[in-house]
């Protein structure tokens, strides 16, 4: 098998030492760092994606593969750099004020690098400030988590907040987590809902215009 097969099935697996040795196997051999990006790293992320959704996998398996791709991922960075290969976009990504729960918050974030996507991790307990300082910044998708309907109120703060500094038709908003529906995204003005971290990277390429419009779990608002 290919260096770039090998790595995209050591992804998969969440095989993290191999992921990292054949990513350099792979830059020894001279494939370009977009191949190893879009083939080998991307394209396993897509496949756990489909393997969650499908019920095949589940949440820790899925930041085991998240891992494994971060670190062959920072192997791959600086030649990324050497070659000028653009990011699909620059995301945002925090949990919102009063809400210190992480994890989904981080697999979505890995999920979208590994999408080829730049991140800007604001971490947990964001204040609407910091989102739109973000946005001021040059961030495409500002996406926000919350895990609680009692900090999920936040969102709406965050979705004011960066109307008010005159941002609004600058940036994408995104909202996810446990009690989020797509009415709720629409009734605060958000962009688009996932209810997965797959879900996420499909949505993210939607509201950018990357793909057609998402649908089902994905959703973008009207």
């Amino acid at each position: 098998m290919s260096a770039v097969e090998q790595l995209h099935d050591a992804v998969v697996d969440g095989e993290a030492t191999e992921a990292v040795a054949q990513m350099e196997r792979g830059l020894q051999e001279g494939i370009p760092a977009e191949q190893l990006l879009e083939d080998g790293l991307m394209a396993a992320m897509r496949d756990v994606g489909k393997l969650f959704e499908e019920g095949e996998i589940f949440v820790p398996e899925m930041l085991v593969s998240a891992h494994a791709m971060k670190d062959a991922l920072e192997l791959l960075r600086p030649h990324l750099v050497d070659r000028d290969v653009q990011a699909s976009g620059k995301v945002a990504i925090g949990t919102v004020k009063g809400d210190l729960h992480d994890i989904g918050k981080n697999l979505v974030a890995m999920m979208l690098q590994g999408s080829g996507f730049e991140i800007e991790d604001l971490g947990v307990d964001v204040y609407p400030e910091r989102f739109v300082e973000a946005a001021q910044n040059g961030a495409d998708v500002v996406a926000m988590s919350a895990l609680l309907t009692t900090t999920m109120t936040n969102m709406r703060e965050v979705v004011e907040a960066i109307e008010q500094a005159g941002l609004r038709d600058q940036v994408q908003i995104v909202i996810g987590g446990a009690p989020i529906t797509q009415t709720y995204a629409q009734e605060i003005g958000a962009d688009g809902y996932a209810k997965t971290a797959s879900s996420a990277v499909r949505l993210v390429r939607s509201v950018l215009g990357l793909i057609a419009p998402t649908d089902g779990t994905a959703t973008a608002a009207p």
